[in-house]
């Protein structure tokens, strides 16, 4: 899956839990990333970080960056 396809996504996770205060939501993001995406999509937006980090909301940003690497 394409790396902006995957900031696409992460971002509408984000928007779920948008509601919720800044840490919560991005500990429920961060918790949605690790159960209900495959590996595969988790290490594409890790590896692609840096090119995708100017779209990331800045809650998915913290998210994506708490993921284990």
């Amino acid at each position: 899956m394409s790396p902006d396809k995957l900031a696409y996504m992460a971002n509408q996770i984000g928007k779920f839990f948008a509601h919720e205060p800044h840490d919560k939501a991005v500990a429920s993001i961060t918790d949605h990333l690790q159960k209900f995406w495959d590996p595969r999509m988790r290490r594409t937006i890790i590896a692609q970080y840096a090119s995708v980090k100017g779209r990331l909301d800045p809650l998915v940003q913290e998210a994506v960056e708490k993921l284990p690497r």
